[in-house]
């Protein structure tokens, strides 16, 4: 089983969200179409811009409360490195997890 952490933004990429998951594209759905109350509804983040995968729960949430850690700055470092115009991967990890 592979864990996830992994970030969500909203439109405008002025808001962010950071979270962790055994199942990507269920937990990226339910940001996308709003199923569950709390911070990512009331501000809209509906666009996965980064995630990464691990092997252990441990290891994803440890780099999960890293993540919140760090600087805005670092964090939007971390999501340029590989998605530099902030495009929504919604698309690529729904046909990453049908392989």
């Amino acid at each position: 089983m592979n864990y996830y952490i992994y970030i969500m933004s909203n439109s405008s990429n002025t808001i962010i969200y950071i979270g962790f998951t055994n199942d990507l594209v269920r937990r990226v759905y339910e940001h996308k179409n709003e199923l569950v109350d709390g911070f990512s509804k009331k501000f809209h983040t509906h666009k996965l811009v980064h995630f990464e995968i691990y092997s252990t729960a441990y290891d994803a949430i440890a780099r999960e409360k890293q993540l919140k850690k760090w600087t805005r700055e670092k964090k939007n470092s971390l999501i340029e490195k590989d998605n530099p115009e902030w495009i929504d991967l919604w698309d690529r990890i729904n046909n990453f997890e049908k392989l």
